[in-house]
């Protein structure tokens, strides 16, 4: 009998060939079940998803009690229970100054953030950072600089795009250097201002507030602030793109809150629906209230089923203080990654907040190790253990384990991941 695999391949386009070759029947918290009879311990959580576990049980019902009254009705013609609770949750847990729309995608919510930014400012101009990730439509394309592949064959792309630098520790330690009272990481926009863009022509800079897919940068708390004061003295909107980051994933709901900066629109998705497709646009509540009815919109953003799955989502976080597991798992986690990096000269850092973790993989030279990345995954994956890779150099192992995750499945991951070093490091 031919595999979920095989069959895919006949019917479907190459584009659609993903991480593993696994065909998966059954999932359950932090665990996928495969049409071969194996169990797999999940630290990919659907890239970042599944950030209170697969199907979890409590959500699984509140989608079937939705499913009751309507699947579909239009957010574009009427309004219904689940969308506005959600909005008013939304708003509650962003500070009561903020005001929501819905859409399906990390993606479709940056573009929503980025026209909803030229549209208040009336500016053409947007800043981004190279490393970046936030999405892989032709708008989002154009503002991710994390992989050529991405953007080859769709060139031209949309313009007044300007590139910057992330604040970046490990391979550019020489950024958290201050000159004349200022990190150099933010002396760069002197110079973008001074020969490339007026500041006064800038709408937005949107930022990662831990860059995804460019190898879980964390960046110095005083990276963002300078950034916030950039964007305060000028008029700029500060963008976050806390689609990754969001619902719980660094140890608050939003990391904006673990690093204590505002920005004025963040996007929302991944995790926010429980598994349904859900993501947001989030902004403070004068530059929502300037984006009037016909400037944007979307057939299905805001689904009865999904805005039901975010309530339960967020309920069950807040119940079962998930936000504290995230960060006693995190910091459990971390101390876990740096025991093997003592061990093994192939882990050149390792990195994190909350339950978003990596290990970068270097050579004998110190050099990024793509090729041992790959092989670290590989290895991991048939030691039942799913993990996931990134960075721009292709030579970090990210953990995404959901933040319901215990001591023991970190353990598990951690036994799994010592046998996989010690056979190829």
């Amino acid at each position: 009998m031919s595999t979920l695999y095989e069959r895919c391949q006949k019917v479907m386009s190459g584009v659609s060939n993903r991480a593993t070759k696994l065909g998966v029947i059954d999932s359950d918290g932090a665990y996928l079940y495969t049409e071969d009879g194996r169990e797999i311990l999940d630290f990919a959580s659907g890239v970042a998803v599944n950030n209170i576990g697969a199907k979890n049980s409590e959500v699984v019902e509140a989608v079937k009690k939705e499913m009751d009254h309507m699947i579909h009705v239009g957010h574009n013609v009427v309004y219904y229970e689940s969308y506005v609770a959600l909005a008013e949750k939304l708003v509650e847990k962003t500070g009561g100054d903020t005001k929501v729309y819905f859409s399906n995608s990390g993606a479709e919510a940056n573009e929503g953030a980025i026209k909803l930014a030229k549209y208040y400012t009336k500016r053409p101009g947007v800043i981004a950072f190279k490393n970046s990730f936030h999405g892989r439509t032709i708008g989002c394309i154009s503002i991710t600089g994390s992989n050529s592949a991405y953007r080859k064959n769709y060139e031209p792309l949309v313009p007044g795009i300007y590139w910057a630098d992330y604040c970046d520790a490990y391979h550019n330690p020489e950024g958290l250097q201050e000159y004349k009272g200022k990190l150099k990481c933010l002396q760069q926009f002197d110079e973008i201002f001074s020969k490339l863009i007026a500041p006064e022509m800038v709408a937005a800079i949107i930022v990662e507030p831990v860059q995804g897919e460019g190898g879980y940068i964390v960046p110095d708390k005083r990276f963002l602030e300078g950034l916030r004061k950039i964007c305060d003295e000028y008029g700029i909107m500060l963008i976050f793109d806390e689609i990754q980051t969001g619902i719980g994933r660094t140890g608050e709901l939003y990391a904006y809150q673990t690093f204590g900066v505002k920005p004025d629109i963040l996007t929302s998705a991944k995790a926010l629906g429980g598994g349904i497709p859900l993501s947001a646009v989030i902004a403070k509540k004068e530059i929502m209230d300037a984006w009037p009815a016909g400037a944007h919109g979307g057939t299905f953003g805001g689904n009865p089923l999904a805005c039901a799955a975010g309530l339960k989502t967020l309920e069950i976080i807040e119940r079962d203080n998930l936000l504290d597991n995230c960060k006693k798992q995190g910091e459990y986690f971390l101390e876990k990654l740096k025991m093997l990096q003592k061990k093994y000269k192939c882990i050149g850092d390792v990195r994190g907040i909350g339950l978003m973790d990596a290990i970068e993989i270097v050579d004998d030279n110190g050099e990024p190790d793509a090729k041992k990345t790959a092989r670290i995954k590989e290895l991991a994956l048939e030691k039942n253990l799913l993990l996931l890779t990134c960075g721009s150099d292709h030579n970090v192992v990210r953990f995404i384990a959901p933040i319901t995750v215990t001591s023991a499945e970190i353990d598990k991951c951690i036994k799994i991941l010592d046998d996989v070093l010690e056979e190829i490091c």
